[in-house]
């Protein structure tokens, strides 16, 4: 894990102060146009992301027990500036800056966040004896730093429940770090299908995903005004050492009541929204509700850019609608990323509004898909109505419309827009030859390109380029001007994650791919049917025999029936039948070979493990597999 980020780190170092291209006359003349039409007169946001703040850390580096840094809180001091570079969209450094405020929060009388730690806020919901703790960030090392900058602040209170809204990373990553305030046998509550969600969303395609997030987050990117500014939802993700905690009691249905330590919760089961699996928690003796990651300060994801399971943007607007109705009254609230919001009046508004937003974008979208319209025709026409549009929580920062319009588009059609031409679409080397080929060669498109860029057209541009650099890999003026489009695109966006895919891709475009060795895999924490769901996806038919292997994790008293013909892997969790070999090793020996660590003959040799039949079966067994590769190009063939 160490080792992984460490070269992030490297990364982050050979990129900063790398040359970019300076915002052109025509980026900031859009970016101008698009200013014009904000709602710069509401600063109401200013005071929501101050108010309540009590103190933050003196040293800004929280870091880990080797001494690594996680987290540097002053990052993005740089956002705090009033006058935005032109390297930046005014909107997005409005929002950096705001997100860029760091420290303890006090809320109401019992309710405190710690912000700015991570990319989501931690919650302290003090109760009788201890503290309720209300999401727990990424990593161990950010969640102990904001319960140190509580104790430090608040007084030393043990943690007496642990509440995860939701199965993202972000929001349970952290529960180790806490687990050592807490008390005895500590309550940790999460809703039903928590954990089978947060164990199988990232992993069966995670190290595909682990790479387009380093686009997605810009994680290896310079924190600077030519760099990563802002994630949308927060300033960063922790850098640090994750954990998974099982929760202790899953809340099932809507209106469910739990009351720990003197306070009672309400919960609103919400599965399918913002997470396969997700709740929000009111709290009806204060008249004050914790949305989750249902509502936020920014239009949020149907469909991450990273790569997720698409979303449903009906039953997200839904939820929030059974949300207004459940907390009707309610006069504080909070949310997983951004500020709170006060009064009964606003809060209502903002989750009306909000609401809206999602609603709009589902029903106009299947509007347009019924009369004909692709999901691409539909991303450049709909816009939200200006009533939406100019409240700050529906601007782009995070999930933007046009992204989330292809994305419904998706959910209910799928990628294939109809038109038979699309059936087989050529792979990108191929179709860039042709094309090249078919529009005079190599100098004409650069020309074109050229001609483009100098118009102002960086979309243009970059569609005829991209077309060229897949004709041919090693066309250094067609990077290097791809390179320049996409740093202007990357100026005029006002969403966070195209800024980031835009840059990032930039990035390797000028100095190719920055290796990073694989990333864990962590699946200590995966069932073990889950553990050979993954080997399945890893092999390789072309180097595959046949085969029958029983796996026998004695402490565990599992037996697995492992079957590999037809170039395909299947398991049978408990089966008895006849095997050629069994392999009789402890599940995390097991787990550790597949992580990189001892080989399985190995083990058989050193005691460790023990196998009965075909011995040589075991070693032919291991090389039919493929490791997944953290480094693939994107940019690039």
């Amino acid at each position: 894990m160490t080792r992984y980020w460490s070269a992030l780190a490297l990364a982050i170092a050979t990129l900063a102060g790398a040359q970019v291209d300076p915002p052109s006359p025509a980026t900031l003349a859009k970016q101008k146009a698009d200013a014009a039409a904000l709602n710069w007169a509401d600063r109401a946001d200013i005071d929501r992301a101050t108010r309540g703040f009590v103190g933050t850390r003196k040293d800004p580096l929280i870091k880990a027990a080797d001494g690594r840094t996680v987290f540097d809180l002053d990052a993005f001091a740089f956002t705090r500036a009033k006058q935005t570079p032109g390297s930046v969209h005014p909107s997005l450094w409005r929002q950096a800056g705001l997100m860029a405020r760091h420290g303890l929060f006090r809320v109401t009388d019992r309710i405190w966040q710690v912000r700015g730690f991570d990319l989501a806020n931690i919650t302290f919901v003090k109760g009788g004896t201890g503290w309720i703790v209300i999401d727990a960030l990424t990593s161990t090392e950010t969640a102990k730093a904001a319960y140190d900058l509580v104790t430090e602040k608040l007084g030393k209170r043990p943690i007496a429940a642990i509440v995860l809204t939701h199965s993202h990373a972000d929001h349970y990553g952290g529960t180790g770090g806490l687990l050592p305030f807490a008390v005895k046998d500590v309550p940790v509550i999460a809703p039903r299908g928590f954990l089978e969600s947060a164990i199988s969303e990232n992993v069966i395609a995670g190290p595909a995903m682990q790479r387009r997030a380093t686009y997605h987050l810009g994680m290896a990117l310079p924190r600077s005004a030519t760099g990563l500014v802002n994630s949308g939802i927060g300033p960063a993700v922790a850098q640090g050492t994750p954990s998974l905690v099982p929760p202790t009691r899953e809340i099932a249905r809507t209106g469910e009541e739990v009351t720990i330590d003197g306070v009672r919760m309400l919960f609103q089961f919400t599965p399918g929204t913002e997470a396969p699996a997700e709740m929000n928690v009111g709290f009806p003796d204060w008249r004050v509700v914790d949305m989750a990651e249902n509502a936020n300060a920014t239009q949020h994801n149907i469909l991450t850019p990273r790569g997720a399971q698409i979303r449903d943007a009906r039953r997200w607007a839904r939820g929030l609608s059974e949300a207004i109705d459940l907390y009707a009254g309610s006069n504080v609230l909070i949310a997983s990323h951004g500020w709170p919001r006060f009064g009964q009046a606003e809060v209502a508004d903002y989750l009306g509004k909000h609401r809206d937003a999602y609603a709009y974008l589902h029903d106009q979208t299947v509007r347009m898909m019924n009369k004909g319209m692709t999901g691409d025709e539909i991303a450049a026409t709909l816009k939200l109505p200006p009533v939406l549009a100019r409240q700050w929580y529906n601007r782009p920062y995070y999930g933007s419309t046009s992204f989330n319009a292809r994305a419904v588009y998706q959910y209910y059609l799928g990628f294939f827009d109809g038109n038979p031409a699309h059936l087989a679409p050529l792979p990108a080397e191929e179709g860039g030859r042709k094309y090249v080929a078919a529009m005079g060669g190599a100098a004409k498109v650069l020309a074109l390109a050229q001609a483009a860029y100098d118009a102002g057209d960086y979309a243009w541009a970059a569609e005829l380029l991209n077309r060229g650099v897949f004709a041919d890999a090693g066309d250094a003026a067609a990077k290097t001007l791809l390179a320049r489009c996409y740093e202007q695109l990357a100026w005029q966006s006002e969403t966070s994650l195209w800024r980031n895919f835009y840059l990032s891709g930039a990035a390797e475009l000028r100095r190719g791919v920055t290796p990073s060795p694989r990333a864990p895999a962590r699946l200590g924490a995966l069932p073990t049917a889950a553990v050979f769901d993954v080997l399945a996806t890893r092999l390789d038919p072309a180097k595959a025999g046949t085969a029958r292997i029983a796996f026998v994790f004695p402490e565990r008293n599992e037996r697995v029936l492992v079957s590999v013909a037809n170039g395909v892997l299947t398991h049978r969790i408990g089966a008895t039948g006849t095997a050629d070999a069994t392999l009789t090793v402890p599940r995390a020996a097991f787990l550790d070979s597949l992580g990189g660590g001892a080989p399985l003959a190995d083990q058989v040799a050193s005691g460790a493990a023990r196998i009965e039949g075909d011995g040589a079966l075991l070693a032919r067994f291991a090389g039919w597999f493929d490791a997944p590769d953290p480094n693939f190009a994107i940019v690039t063939p």
